[in-house]
């Protein structure tokens, strides 16, 4: 990883005491919420991640033909047995990805000249439909699940750009 001194030093410091890099990525709070994610997703409690495992939970959720291939790809995301520091390595990566928050922010404000913090329903489900890589029917319904429009039918960019950049909701 190429970092600038302040950072790499921080990190140092950050990963002392014997816990792994990776750890040093989040908040406490969020490696919480993550191995809890990652004990229900263990569904035979053996401390890995397995296809079959993938294939309960997603039985749970209501996904019941997810074909072998499919699930095969997923556990081959990780370079081995996914374990929860692999979990939470594979999250620090997808993560890392992400453009940072006040870009995200930026691009959508071009799309709010009033500069309100909200965009019309309809209008972001047109260029998200229309545009680029096009949304889904299914992907919008997850989408409005996610983040319900107000009852004017505004949509709060800043909020999405939030979790889009931290992986849970702002705590106001």
């Amino acid at each position: 990883m190429f970092c600038s001194p302040k950072k790499a030093k921080r990190r140092q410091q950050q990963g002392e005491g014997g816990s792994s890099n990776v750890f040093s990525m989040f908040e406490q709070s969020q490696i919480q919420e993550y191995k809890e994610a990652f004990t229900i997703i263990d569904q035979n409690r053996d401390g890995i991640i397995s296809k079959d495992d993938l294939r309960d939970v997603l039985a749970t959720m209501g996904q019941l033909n997810v074909k072998s291939d499919e699930l095969e790809a997923m556990v081959k995301e990780a370079s081995g047995p996914i374990n929860f520091t692999v979990f939470l390595t594979m999250f620090g990566e997808k993560l890392k990805g992400a453009d940072p928050e006040d870009v995200i922010v930026s691009a959508f404000k071009v799309l709010d000249p009033e500069g309100t913090g909200s965009i019309k329903k309809e209008f972001l489900q047109e260029l998200l439909t229309t545009q680029c890589d096009r949304f889904t029917s299914e992907e919008m319904t997850n989408l409005w699940a996610a983040f319900p429009p107000d009852v004017a039918g505004n949509v709060d960019y800043k909020n999405i750009c939030y979790v889009i950049t931290h992986g849970e909701d702002k705590e106001e």
